[in-house]
This record gives C-alpha cells, structure tokens and sequence, in this order.
C-alpha cells in the first residue's frame, strides 16, 4: 500500500523521484524517503506527504536513486518508520512495497547475530539479510537473489548499495514496472511516474529480480536470465493532470462518458469466451465499490438473464471459501488487490474457469487469471473510485448484453451521452442538506440497493460524514430508530416493479422526521410532492437509469466534502489500492 521509484541515467535522480513519489501519493502519503548515489549514500526521509515537504531533499545529489512514499502497515508515521531502510554499516538502502509475513521470526534471528534494528517496520529485515549476503559476495544482484527466497508475503523492493552504480529491483505479489528510456531506466509502482519521460515499459512477473544499470536491463527469474516484453503504453501525461479541475476527483467524475464508451467499445460482446457467454452459475469476488459493481451485475444478470449469480466479499472467502464451481469473476481497478487475487487463486485451485475485470495492463491479476476484460479508464488517481466504477459496469453490462444475444447493444453505445447530461447539474440544495447532518441513509430497492450503497461510500469516504446505505424495506428492522431531523435520507426512486413501495417507504421516513433527497425521474410529479428535494435523472432504461443515478451520488459526496473542506482526492486513513490483507 506504498508508491516506490527508481532512477538510473544521466539527470539528477532526486527531483525527478520527487516529483514521481507526488504522483504515487494516492497509493499512500503518511512519509516518504529518497536515497541517492554520489560518492556514498544519501538519505533524507521525513513524515508527512512529499508535496508538502519536498524541500527537504533539495541537498540530495546523484544520478542514481530510490524513494518511497508510505501507507503505515508496520509502525506509526514518524521520520524513523519512513523508508528507506539502510543497513547496520549505512551503505545498503532498500525501499519495499508489500509485507513481509515472516518479518518476526526473521527479525529475531538477525537480532541473535548483532543486527541492530532502528524501526518497528517490517522492511527493515530486508536490508539486514542482503548485509549478511553481500558481506559473502560484494555483488548486490547475487545478494538480493539470496535473500527473497526468505521472504514470504509481498514486495516489491528497489535496492542500491554505496559500492555499486546501479539499481536491483524484485517483485513478488505487488506491481512493479520498469520504464525504459534512452541511456536511463526508471522502476515504480505503477506508470504514472514514469510517462513523461517514456512510453516503454516492462511489466516484472512474480520471481523476476532485475538489474538496472545506466546501459542495460537484465531479468532473472529462479537464476537464470529471461526476457519480458517491452510494451508500448497509451496512457499520455495529460491524463494524470488535473487537467484545469479543483481535484482529480472532479475530473475523474467528467472523463465518465468518456470512459463508459471507450470501454462499452473495446469489449465485443459477440467475442466473449464461450464459457462466459454460456456460464450456468457465476461467482464474484471483489472488495469496495468494487464489491457493489458485481452486486449490481448480479441483479441483472439473474433478472436479464435468469442465470444464478452469487457475490463474495474477496477479504472473506479467502479464509471461508465457500463450495465453487463453474465461472468465478474477480473485479479488481487496479488489478493487485490482495484478497481478489487470493480469491481468483483458490478459484483456480478448486478448478473453476477465472475471469478477471481491470483497469491496469500488466497487473498482477492478468497473470492470474484465465481471461482478462480491460476497462478503458485510464489512470485513475483520487483515492474514491468514479470512472473506474462506471468502467467496470460498462465491461459488466456487456457482459450481460453478450449472453441476451446483444439486444442492449443500441442503448449501452448512447450511455454516454446520458452521463453527460447529468454533469452539470445543480446540486447546491443538496449540498446544503447533507452538510449539516450527522448521518446520512441512503436506500433503494433492486439493482439500486447497490447504487445506495456506492452512495453511502462515496460519502462516507470523502466527507467523513457517517453514511450507510441499505435495500429500503430493510431500515423497518433496527434503523428507523435512528430517523431524525438530523439524518436526511436519499432515496433512489425510479419506475418499476418497485416504484409504489419505494413511495410508501419514503412515505414512512417523512412520518419519523427525516428529510428526504430523492433521485427519480424528470418529471415524476408523485414522487416531487412528497420528499423535501427532488433530482430528478433523465428518462431512460434500466441501465442508464443505473448509471446517471450514480453520477449524481458522486457529484453530491464531492460538492458535499468540498464544503466541509476535506482533503477529496487524498481522504484520510485511506490508500488508492490494497495490496495488503
């Protein structure tokens, strides 16, 4: 749940991380740490967000360096936690992504032989055993190889040593990518560091340790030397700027229309594998907004398709794996989350078919398994997902499109142009309920229990305003008794089996005091009359339905949080992807 870089080539190393750990911020931003190479190693490492305190690596020189920013794991935020990690001798430094599970038992026998231990992290093992190994054999590669089969759990680490001139990087269960530029390579976490400088990347693979010098690449996967392929990537730099918006967040919530077309048109619905397009019974496994994107796919598929569909929080079956069988599809943004890989693992184990749903080529996922569907949502940076949700439900819409011999095709390609429209709504009146409350409920019935619930998230998360959210008959059983003045409601009223129930249920909150929000339809008179505010969506079907409705509950938790001043795009306590249990 950390961002790392490294450099290598001919421009000053520490500006360049800097400036590459700021972009990483949304993967974590408690501390951050540099290390750089010019006649010795180099440190400075502080707590707190590198955008705030980048001035403090100003004295850094050298043209071959390591950074970090860091989402606590292993010890509380301070100066000493923050990595880099270094050796007893100061010359080895080492920068980590992931956890070490056995850092305890590790520690205690480097302890036994006279290491000394400066923090409470568990990366600091790591730097510690690749001291015993290079004090055998003075060459960093073969230290390195020696040390991570020790390591059980996740890393991806950048190593450098005062007595070598080059970078050593391995992966294992946490992303790492190596970006290759002309004379200079570059290793991070993710892209987006790296695209100003260069297009070229390699994805590392699970095992695969890599030297970085000024004049060349080399993969080592178990010993020996292998090749990975050198992919061109289309993300442009222009995509991970906020483009003239107040936040990535706002800007993330307008590239939707964008981002649902892109993706509706890159999934052919009539060149899904057979054993999608005939699936009998459907498992998912997903966690977060994640989680509610295959709630809404489940209701549509068994009401659309009459094919039985079951959803499992990925953070629970991987210790209470229930009995699998036929099609189980992990759904994971940024394609390392730790429990969906876990999940998609023990899936394959017992023998089912795996589709995995991302928005990252050459993440961890793709590797895993045994069919991969790619959203188009570009980098996504705020910490709350927005395009990414919609992009996922535009992959898992064509899905259900796909198996109903693609008669959703003519509505799923206008989408977009019903997200478009509800952009630019006023929502000030809103605004002006739910920043006042203490708690705020968010209910529907059907593919909207899902919606409500993404509503509560989005709320929650960004403007720290307590928000749950439920299916509307439910609030009857234990939280009518939290009903006041205080706690609005938004309710997701829409035409439909559900309509007239959904009315006598608002009906009811009204009777106990809440104020109601509704999100219906333009011109739905019934419903205008009898809640405190009406947003109304434009008249479409269910599937638009689905997703304007989910465009106003974003737009609501942003202009919500902005008003109460948070932090939107970097919410406290949170990490953009989880790639710890």
């Amino acid at each position: 749940m950390c961002g790392i870089v490294g450099y290598i080539g001919k421009r000053d190393a520490a500006p360049l991380i800097v400036e590459g750990l700021k972009k990483l911020e949304y993967r974590g931003y408690d501390s951050f740490g540099i290390a750089t190479l010019e006649n010795g190693l180099d440190i400075a490492k502080h707590q707190g967000r590198i955008s705030e305190k980048a001035d403090s690596t100003a004295r850094l020189r050298g043209k071959i360096g390591i950074g970090h920013t860091r989402w606590a794991t292993h010890g509380v935020p301070n100066d000493i936690n923050a990595h880099p990690h270094t050796d007893c001798l100061g010359k080895i430094a080492v920068v980590h992504n992931g956890i070490i599970e056995n850092y305890a038992d590790l520690k205690r026998q480097l302890q036994g032989r006279g290491h000394t231990f400066l923090s409470e992290t568990d990366t600091e093992v790591i730097v510690h055993l690749i001291e015993e190994e290079y004090a055998k054999n003075p060459d960093l590669l073969s230290a390195v190889q020696a040390v991570a089969p020790k390591l059980e759990g996740s890393y991806a680490i950048l190593v450098i040593t005062a007595d070598e001139e080059r970078i050593i990087a391995a992966r294992n269960a946490s992303p790492l990518v190596v970006g290759v530029g002309d004379g200079e390579f570059f290793a991070a976490s993710d892209m987006t560091p790296v695209i100003e400088f260069t297009e070229r990347a390699v994805f590392l693979e699970d095992g695969d340790i890599v030297s970085l010098s000024r004049k060349q690449l080399e993969i080592f996967h178990e010993g020996k030397p292998v090749t990975r392929p050198v992919e061109l990537i289309d993300w442009s730099l222009e995509d991970v700027r906020k483009g003239g918006f107040a936040h990535y967040m706002l800007k993330e919530i307008y590239e939707q229309p964008q981002a649902f077309y892109n993706t509706i048109r890159s999934v052919d619905p009539d060149k899904l594998p057979a054993n999608v397009r005939h699936a009998a019974f459907v498992t998912l496994v997903a966690c977060g907004s994640s989680y509610h994107t295959g709630l809404i796919f489940k209701y549509l598929l068994e009401a659309v398709c009459g094919i039985p569909a079951r959803l499992e929080f990925a953070s629970e079956f991987k210790y209470f794996p229930p009995p699998v069988n036929g099609l189980v599809i992990g759904i994971t943004q940024s394609g390392e989350t730790a429990d969906t890989l876990a999940a998609l693992k023990h899936a394959k184990a017992s023998g089912c078919s795996t589709l995995a749903i991302t928005n990252v080529l050459g993440s961890s996922v793709t590797r895993v398994a045994d069919i991969t569907l790619f959203m188009r949502a570009g980098p996504e940076i705020s910490v709350a997902a927005t395009k990414s949700f919609i992009a996922q439900l535009a992959v898992l819409m064509q899905i259900v499109n796909s198996i109903s011999e693609t008669k959703y095709d003519d509505i799923l390609q206008q989408a977009h142009k019903a997200i478009e429209e509800v952009l630019l709504m006023d929502l000030s009146d809103g605004v002006a309920l739910c920043k006042k409350a203490t708690s705020i409920f968010y209910v529907g019935r059907g593919a909207f229990y899902p919606v409500s619930l993404e509503g509560a998230l989005k709320m929650k998360e960004i403007s720290y305003i307590h928000a749950e959210g439920y299916a509307a008959g439910e609030l009857k059983h234990g939280p009518f008794a939290l009903l006041s003045p205080e706690t609005p409601v938004i309710a997701l009223c829409m035409p439909g089996d559900t309509y007239s129930v959904m009315i006598s249920n608002i009906k009811e909150m009204k009777a106990r005091g809440a104020p109601v929000i509704a999100i219906g339809i333009d011109g739905d008179r019934e419903l205008t009359d009898i809640v405190d505010l009406f947003i109304a969506v434009p008249k479409t079907p269910l599937f638009i339905q689905i997703l304007t409705s989910i465009i106003v509950e974003q737009l609501l938790a942003y202009h919500t949080a902005v008003a109460l001043g948070r932090d939107v795009d970097k919410p406290r306590n949170l990490a953009k992807s989880v790639t710890v249990e």
